[in-house]
């Protein structure tokens, strides 16, 4: 189940939800009981290449492609 991050906007604290998918968008009370929340933005699980930047050269490293086999 997945966990989201919420900042209280009364007293300023971080707090984690965990819920479904499907109720991502729900609001949530923080844990001193305030409902004037917002979902903070988690970049956890996000990759890829920012731009301008371009894939390391190589074919990655140890018996998975990087000639140290002798394969």
């Amino acid at each position: 189940m997945p966990t989201y991050e919420f900042r209280c906007k009364a007293c300023g604290s971080t707090f984690d939800v965990k819920r479904p998918m499907s109720e991502a968008s729900a609001p949530a009370s923080c844990p001193e009981g305030h409902d004037d929340t917002v979902k903070l933005l988690s970049m956890v699980g996000v990759g890829g290449l920012s731009a301008g930047q371009t894939a390391p050269p190589g074919g990655g490293g140890g018996c998975c492609g990087g000639g140290c086999c002798g394969g």
